[in-house]
C-alpha cells in the first residue's frame, strides 16, 4: 500500500529532479554567449555557472517560492491530503516529460512555465476550474503583491519585451561609450566584463527558477502533515539551490548553438549587454516575486542586442521558432500532466 508519507517523499524527491533538470535544461541561457565569444571554456562556463546559481541561497528572500506554494493553485478544494499529493506529482511528471522534449528537440523552452501549465493541467482534472487562481497585482503594506496565473501568464509577453528593450537600450549606450576605442582594446575589455556579467545572470537564474521547487515542496510537506506552515525551511532551501547548481554544471550542450548563434551573431560586447540586460530583469522580478521564466528574458536580450546593431542580423526564423515554444509550454504541459495525473490515480487506487 503506498502510504501518504510515500507520496510526500516521492513528490519531494521529484521536485528536486525537477530542479536539476531544469539547471541543466536552462544551462545554455546562462553559458552560451561565454562559450560562443571563447571568454570561457565550456567546463569553466558551467563551473562559474553552477557557482553562482547556488549563491542565491544565501542572498535572497524567498518570495518567489511563497507565490508558487500559495498563488497558482487552491489545494483546499481537494477532498484529501492523498488527492493533494497525486496532483503534485501529475504536475511535476508533466512538467519533467515536457522539458526532456524540448531539451531533446534543442528547444530553449520555459522550466517555469513548464511547472505553471503543469500545476494547471493536474489541478483542472482532478478539481476543475475551481482549484485554479486566477488571481490579481496589488499593493500591500508597501510590497507589491503577485498571485495566481494571470500575472505570470502576462509575463510570458512582459518578461522578454523588458529583456529585448533592456538589451537594445543597454546595447546602444555601451556602442556609444567604447565607439572611439579600437575593436581589438574593447574586445578584451568586455571578456573579462563578461565573467561578471555571465555570473550575475546565472545568479539570477538560481534565485528565480530553485525557488519554485521550494514553494512546491513547502506545499506538499504541509500537505503531507509534515511542517504547520508554508515557511520555507533551510533545507529545502539548500537542497533545491543545490540541485539546480548541480544540473547547471553538468550542462544542457543542446540548446548551447540555439541561444549562442541560431538568435544572432554574439561577440564579447553583445554577451554582455544581453547578460546584463537579462540579470537585471531577473533581480527586479526576484524582488517583486514576480515568477518569470529566465530562458524568455535572456532570449529577449540577446534579440534586443541584435536589433540594436543591425535588425537584418537577427535571425528571425529562429526567433520565431522558440517563440512558438513560449506559447505552447503551458497548453502542452497542462496536457501531458492531466494525462500523468489521470494513470497516477490508476496506479495508486490500484495500490489501495
Amino acid at each position: 500500500m503506498i502510504t501518504l508519507s510515500v507520496l510526500v517523499i516521492v513528490v519531494v524527491v521529484l521536485a528536486l529532479l525537477f530542479d536539476f533538470l531544469n539547471g541543466f535544461h536552462d544551462a545554455a541561457n546562462s553559458i552560451a554567449t561565454v562559450v560562443v565569444t571563447r571568454t570561457l571554456t565550456p567546463f569553466q562556463a558551467v563551473l562559474l555557472a553552477g557557482l553562482a546559481n547556488f549563491v542565491g541561497f544565501f542572498a535572497f528572500s524567498h518570495a518567489i517560492a511563497k507565490m508558487v506554494s500559495s498563488g497558482i493553485i487552491n489545494l483546499d478544494s481537494m477532498p484529501s491530503p492523498e488527492s493533494k499529493m497525486l496532483l503534485l506529482l501529475g504536475a511535476l511528471i508533466g512538467a519533467i516529460l515536457w522539458n526532456i522534449i524540448t531539451w531533446l528537440y534543442g528547444l530553449p523552452s520555459s522550466s517555469s512555465h513548464a511547472l505553471v501549465g503543469g500545476l494547471i493541467g493536474a489541478g483542472m482534472a482532478a478539481a476543475g476550474p475551481k482549484v485554479i487562481i486566477l488571481g490579481s497585482v496589488a499593493f500591500k503594506a508597501g510590497h507589491l503583491s503577485v498571485t495566481g496565473i494571470l500575472p505570470i501568464i502576462a509575463f510570458i509577453v512582459i518578461a522578454p519585451l523588458l529583456g529585448m528593450l533592456g538589451g537594445t537600450i543597454f546595447t546602444l549606450i555601451i556602442l556609444n561609450a567604447f565607439r572611439k576605442l579600437p575593436y581589438h582594446k574593447s574586445s578584451k575589455v568586455f571578456k573579462y566584463l563578461q565573467l561578471v556579467s555571465a555570473a550575475w545572470y546565472s545568479l539570477g537564474h538560481g534565485t528565480n527558477d530553485a525557488q519554485k521547487m521550494m514553494g512546491v515542496i513547502s506545499l506538499a510537506l504541509v500537505c503531507g502533515g509534515m511542517a504547520g506552515s508554508l515557511e520555507i525551511q533551510p533545507w529545502v532551501a539548500f537542497s533545491c539551490y543545490a540541485m539546480i547548481g548541480l544540473g547547471t554544471m553538468f550542462g544542457g550542450w543542446r540548446i548551447v548553438k540555439t541561444m549562442g548563434t541560431g538568435i544572432t551573431k554574439i561577440r564579447a560586447t553583445e554577451g554582455f549587454c544581453a547578460e546584463t540586460s537579462a540579470a537585471i530583469v531577473l533581480m527586479g522580478t526576484a524582488h517583486f516575486g514576480i515568477p518569470v521564466s529566465t530562458t524568455h528574458v535572456i532570449a529577449g536580450s540577446i534579440l534586443g542586442v541584435g536589433t540594436a546593431e543591425r535588425a537584418k542580423t537577427v535571425r528571425w526564423v529562429t526567433a520565431r521558432r522558440i517563440m512558438w515554444a513560449w506559447i505552447l509550454t503551458i497548453p502542452l504541459t497542462a496536457i501531458c500532466s492531466a494525462i500523468s495525473y489521470w494513470i497516477i490515480c490508476l496506479i495508486y487506487k490500484g495500490s489501495i
